[in-house]
């Protein structure tokens, strides 16, 4: 019975002295055994809805565990099977990448050394065109020097050994050393002036030296410059050589840096599937190990929750039965104090009164709250007590007043958060937004560009078709042409013939002067076949030729021998023509040709790369649209934690100014009771 009591004492409404103070017998005859009932009812509802709740999680639960079975045996089988796939292609993949490495690695070596050829090459040319042109130099002024000397010689020699010319071409003689000694004695005792009695230069000597010296000096400058002009066209060839093998070994390294940046990127994503793949493999095995054992904890868990619950039903159940007992509700009645009767008489008039006062204000601390407050329901119990300590009270009122001042703290706190918060998830939102309106702009202009770049390929391709199509007609056209041509080449020449035998046929009757040669050979050898033929019959008097008659078709068959000249000239001459035109119309089919295909290849490049573009933009609009989802989720739970303290802010916070104001005002009344005084229980006072 002591622990009902305690009970009742801790449920019952601590307004009951209030309602005493204000005279509402109505409320003061509440029953407090029925909030019992009602809450162990209510407990009974809150503990069967939880396990209608656990019976449907585990009946999912154990669906799970018969059909996750097979689908977890389907994963592990394909992930079994998707690894050494992907090992086999991360290997394949390294050894393309090693071996693109190590053809990088030669053609920039390759590279650096037709590099290093061609600044060598350059250099040397460089130094022997310097060489060449000292030594044109000097033979060109040597030969104008000697040009000089010998027609100066030849007209005469005076004044000529004074002059610089004679002194240079004295010392250039003296250090030739083509020349023998005698010769070189002769040109320098002339050109030094010197005269003895024994020497007598002449000058035709003198010339024909200088002459046969300018002569050797000009077969060596031409020498040199023969030997220039080859160096010079070696170097070019070379050069160019050398240029175009840097070229393409400069394309075979850009290619194979590109190759090895896609292997590189394609390795790091394929170890990052292995790594997935068993990652999930592991974790699927261990799973499907461990589920059996799972599914049988889980049901022995669950036999044990609905055993708990029941028995806590059950329990429930004969409590509500025992507090609903007609014995049990008399026994009550006869136990439980009324609600408005005093267990203490108040000595002190001025204490009941400040008490009042005191519980007045907690009623209006209450009703200002707008909601339970278990804090000020103890207050009001440790005021209306029978022996009550003041300053435990004042004490309690301070903690109440302390904790709603720290309330309101983090109301505030929580209001400028959320201010905070929503600022900043609106600008991000809105950042995500722009940037997902860009990505569907790069996406449907990707896809323009894409339809734009097939409809262009297609129309290359139809256009390089249709110029093969066109190659391959204009060559049978030109082959059946070529046919005709010989054909008629061929009758031409044997109508010719034929007309020419008949010309020599006739001329040998009417003109057997004019008959070749030939001709006769062959008609004399075809009449050589014919058998000798009998005596003459008896025949008319002496024919006459018909000269003219004669003469008039050999006349009319020259002409026609002029017709087919002139046919077979001009079938020749369109022959050449047309085998021209053929010609020039393959060569411009095939760079016609070359282009298109050039530019086929540049297009289903650029659409290549237009479609990845696309799809790493689809991408990237998928990624930013979840955060952008994952943004407003946000939003959408920072609206459900802020918008009711945003809402009613002012509202709690005046309820709670005025909680804290009632708390004030009775820790005021209360501060100023008199404590000297003692409350004596009423029995004794009874007693005396």
């Amino acid at each position: 019975m002591r622990a009902v009591f305690a009970l009742l004492l801790l449920v019952a409404p601590a307004s009951a002295s209030i309602r005493s103070v204000q005279k509402s017998d109505a409320e003061a005859q509440a029953n407090p055994i029925r909030k019992v009932v009602n809450m162990l009812q209510m407990m009974q509802k809150k503990i069967s809805a939880e396990g209608k709740k656990e019976d449907e999680l585990f009946d999912k639960f154990m669906c799970y565990c018969k059909t996750g079975g097979s689908t977890l045996g389907l994963s592990i089988s394909s992930a079994e099977a998707k690894v050494p796939a992907v090992g086999s292609d991360i290997e394949e993949s390294e050894a393309k990448l090693k071996q693109d490495k190590e053809d990088l690695k030669t053609a920039q070596a390759d590279r650096a050394t037709a590099k290093a050829a061609m600044a060598e090459a350059t250099g040397i040319r460089e130094k022997e065109a310097g060489e060449f042109a000292k030594e044109k130099a000097e033979l060109e002024s040597n030969i104008g020097m000697m040009t000089k000397a010998t027609d100066a010689i030849m007209k005469g020699m005076v004044g000529f050994l004074q002059t610089n010319t004679a002194v240079v071409l004295r010392k250039f003689v003296e250090n030739n050393q083509a020349l023998n000694d005698f010769d070189r004695q002769e040109v320098v005792s002339f050109l030094s002036g010197a005269s003895t009695s024994d020497y007598a230069p002449k000058s035709g000597e003198i010339t024909g030296i200088l002459k046969e010296m300018t002569d050797t000096m000009s077969k060596t400058l031409a020498e040199a410059e023969a030997d220039e002009a080859s160096s010079v066209s070696s170097f070019n060839e070379l050069l160019a050589a050398k240029t175009k093998e840097v070229q393409a070994l400069t394309k075979t390294i850009e290619a194979k840096t590109v190759r090895i940046g896609e292997l590189a990127v394609e390795i790091v994503q394929l170890k990052q599937d292995l790594s997935d793949t068993q990652a999930a493999l592991l974790d699927d095995q261990k799973f499907l190990k461990d589920m059996d054992k799972n599914c049988a904890s889980k049901t022995a868990e669950h036999d044990a929750n609905q055993k708990t619950r029941g028995e806590e039903l059950v329990a429930l159940s004969e409590t509500i039965k025992l507090l609903n007992d007609d014995d049990a509700l008399e026994l009550f009645k006869k136990t439980l104090p009324a609600a408005g009767s005093a267990s203490f008489v108040q000595v002190q008039t001025n204490i009941a009164t400040q008490k009042a006062k005191a519980l007045a204000n907690i009623a209006a601390a209450k009703k200002a709250a707008g909601r339970p407050n278990p804090g000020l329901d103890f207050i009001a119990m440790a005021i209306q007590g029978k022996k009550v300590d003041f300053s435990k009270v004042v004490k309690m009122i301070e903690n109440m007043v302390a904790t709603l001042t720290r309330e309101q703290q983090d109301d505030n706190d929580k209001r400028e958060y959320c201010a905070m918060q929503f600022d900043n998830a609106d600008d991000k939102k809105k950042g995500l937004e722009r940037s997902v309106s860009d990505l569907e702009k790069a996406i449907e202009k990707g896809k323009e560009a894409i339809a734009q770049f097939a409809d262009e390929i297609e129309a290359l391709e139809k256009g390089i078709k249709a110029l093969d199509k066109s190659v391959a007609e204009a060559t049978e056209q030109r082959k059946e042409e070529n046919e005709d041509f010989t054909a008629l080449m061929a009758s031409d020449s044997a109508a010719k013939e034929l007309l020419g035998f008949a010309k020599n046929r006739l001329n040998k009757f009417y003109n057997p002067k004019l008959v070749e040669s030939k001709a006769a050979a062959v008609l004399a050898d075809v009449s050589a076949h014919k058998v000798a033929p009998g005596p003459p019959p008896a025949t008319a008097a002496a024919y006459s030729k018909n000269s003219e008659g004669g003469n008039g078709v050999i006349g009319m068959i020259d002409l026609l021998i002029k017709d087919l000249d002139k046919e077979i000239t001009e079938a020749t001459t369109g022959e050449k023509n047309s085998q021209a035109d053929y010609e020039q119309s393959m060569k411009d089919s095939a760079e016609k040709r070359a282009q298109d295909s050039h530019s086929l290849t540049d297009k289903e490049s650029a659409k290549a790369q237009t479609e990845t573009d696309v799809e790493s933009n689809t991408e990237q609009k998928t990624a930013t649209t979840k955060e952008l989802m994952a943004t407003m989720s946000y939003i959408s739970s920072l609206h459900a934690e802020c918008d009711w303290l945003l809402q009613y802010f002012d509202v709690r916070k005046e309820a709670r100014t005025g909680e804290i104001e009632s708390l004030k005002t009775a820790k005021a009344v209360l501060s100023g009771a008199d404590f000297s005084l003692l409350q004596v229980p009423t029995r004794n006072l009874r007693g005396l």
